[in-house]
């Protein structure tokens, strides 16, 4: 984009803008992380993962969670607070999908939970912790 100065029927010292032409428009920036070689969660894995930390936290029991977008996985950690360290990891490994699954439950310690294929039964893993807390 350019700027002009002309004279003539605007008046004197008028700005005029010269855009550049529609033959060459700017190329796209790249928007989703994939175009940058990150890992992240697609809609329906955060869907699952959010309905299981909204009955976590309607209990009592979650309060506080973070992403992480890595270059090699991707990473939803749950905190009881802010401060701490976070009580579980879910994590998205692309890398391990063909062998042990990209999906996997970390907990506090490092001990790993569950892993699988699919994420809808490796978060099955909450669900004990659900029961337990409904029938306080």
């Amino acid at each position: 984009m350019e700027l002009a100065e002309s004279g003539g029927e605007r008046g004197e010292g008028a700005k005029v803008i010269d855009f550049p032409s529609a033959r060459h428009p700017p190329a796209p920036a790249p928007s989703s992380a994939a175009a940058h070689g990150i890992v992240a969660f697609d809609r329906r894995e955060l869907n699952e993962i959010l309905n299981i930390y909204g009955r976590m936290v309607a209990a009592g029991e979650w309060r506080d969670y973070a992403i992480d977008m890595l270059k090699d996985r991707a990473v939803f950690s749950i905190f009881r607070r802010t401060s701490e360290m976070p009580l579980f990891r879910v994590e998205k490994t692309p890398r391990l999908a063909r062998r042990q699954g990209a999906f996997s439950v970390t907990a506090a310690g490092g001990l790993v939970m569950k892993r699988g294929h699919e994420l809808g039964q490796v978060l099955k893993v909450f669900d004990k912790a659900l029961r337990s807390v409904e029938e306080r």
